[in-house]
């Protein structure tokens, strides 16, 4: 088992895929509120399961009855994937894969989980975000490789205007690229194997579709 590696279990859409097997596989895991449901699926024991468990039934709540849980108020100030996350770095997080971190019914918790994985990545920590279908990276100056397939769908989204982009092994190949905030221009790019990202000022979400060949 990886100690400092923890797989968190939102709320959002999971495809089990043997892609997110192999990511989670020796990392320990703390459940989010109805993230639990995953762990069905993913046969996984959380150590941990937090939140309100407002949308938690008493049956997915009667499956886990060894699984420590910590309760926390409806009115509280941060979420229940907020929550799971600060409980990881306090056991000694360094590496956090969010699995049902994107998509799902509600869209401002799929784009609050992007933008606390980027509060996460300047802060330090390697974050991975997952459904199956979808993958998303923080992308902070250096450089990023991404093994994806040939052929697999990936987008470069800018939380700022970026300065110095190279993507490389890509059919849209970019060299010291300055992407204007907003930019649609590095959204649906196909990678031709893994792809190496550079970059030289600004913040980005790497969001790749590892399964998805429409565009080759």
């Amino acid at each position: 088992m990886n100690l400092s590696t923890f797989t968190i279990l939102l709320g959002g859409n999971l495809t089990v895929t043997d892609r997110v097997r192999d990511a989670i596989a020796g990392s320990r895991v703390i459940a989010a509120d109805s993230g639990m449901r995953h762990a069905l699926e993913l046969e996984v024991t959380p150590e941990l399961w937090v939140g309100d468990f407002d949308s938690s039934d008493a049956e997915l709540i009667e499956r886990f009855p060894e699984v420590e849980r910590k309760t926390y108020p409806l009115a509280k100030n941060e979420t229940d994937g907020e929550i799971a996350t600060a409980e990881a770095i306090e056991r000694g997080a360094t590496r956090l894969i969010l699995i049902g971190a994107l998509g799902g019914e509600r869209s401002d918790h799929a784009l609050q989980h992007l933008l606390h994985a980027m509060g996460l990545a300047e802060r330090g920590f390697d974050i991975l975000l997952m459904s199956g279908d979808e993958e998303a990276i923080p992308f902070l100056p250096g450089t990023k490789t991404v093994n994806l397939p040939k052929g697999a769908l990936f987008s470069v989204l800018g939380f700022s205007a970026l300065k110095g982009l190279d993507i490389l092994g890509a059919r849209y190949p970019l060299k010291d690229f300055s992407l204007p905030f907003g930019s649609s221009r590095t959204v649906s790019n196909v990678a031709e194997g893994p792809v190496e990202f550079h970059l030289r000022e600004g913040k980005a979400m790497i969001l790749a579709r590892p399964h998805d060949f429409s565009g080759a």
